[in-house]
């Protein structure tokens, strides 16, 4: 089997667009609890709770996030406000922990994406899973890279894949903090239609702004849905 013949029939379970949302980091079991709360009260069409668990730095002695501890926030959130849950993993401890905690979908960070080494133990330690893995595009502009990460878990049996467009890294600076780069992720579209792909707003626009302009034209070009960062006191 190859990437263009999988069904990845998942995505049907959603209401269209799928909307993803939470913290870009887990902080605390009340920030958790209250974001979630909020976000039930407030936004009705968001079906999975997302918040970071692990957080890889671009240098050290910078918060990397709250470790394992948060993935039992994860679960308060599913038990009493009955959302799905999802976190980044980025090495076979992450995906260990993470599916002992019956996490419902996992993603693979741009950093990692970027590191075909790292993809693989991903991958091995996942194999044959079947929760929903995501995929999101490497820091630097490469489609190659991007398809090669999805056909190294697609080796390891794993079906239920899709992607995350969260623009590219540059350099220069834009009114984006990551280049959207539109074009890459309409190739990957364009070659893969059958695998689903959601925009992150958040890395790419780096703020509250262009959030809403942003997620519109990623959906008018049919991206399946989105994962937002939610925050009770951004």
């Amino acid at each position: 089997m190859n990437l263009s013949e999988l069904e990845n029939s998942w995505i049907n379970s959603f209401p269209q667009p799928m909307i993803i949302a939470g913290p870009c980091s887990a902080e605390s079991e009340s920030q958790m609890l209250e974001t979630a709360r909020r976000i039930r009260e407030t936004q009705s069409e968001v079906s999975v709770f997302r918040a970071g668990i692990w957080k890889p730095r671009t240098k050290p002695n910078g918060f990397e996030g709250v470790g394992a501890i948060g993935l039992n926030w994860l679960k308060k959130v599913k038990e009493e406000y009955g959302f799905l849950t999802a976190t980044e993993v980025a090495n076979a401890h992450h995906v260990a922990a993470a599916l002992e905690a019956d996490v419902d979908i996992l993603w693979i960070g741009a950093r990692s994406t970027v590191n075909p080494f790292t993809v693989q133990e991903i991958a091995e330690a996942l194999k044959g899973t079947e929760k929903t893995v995501l995929v999101k595009n490497p820091v630097n502009p490469d489609l190659a890279l991007w398809v090669g990460a999805l056909e190294r878990l697609l080796g390891q049996n794993i079906k239920n894949l899709g992607v995350i467009h969260r623009g590219f890294s540059t350099y220069l600076k834009t009114k984006y903090r990551n280049n959207p780069n539109w074009q890459i992720a309409l190739d990957f579209k364009s070659q893969y239609p059958n695998i689903p792909m959601l925009i992150d707003p958040s890395h790419i626009c780096g703020n509250r702004y262009g959030l809403a302009s942003v997620t519109q034209e990623a959906l008018n070009l049919g991206y399946e849905g989105a994962i937002i960062e939610s925050h009770p006191n951004p």
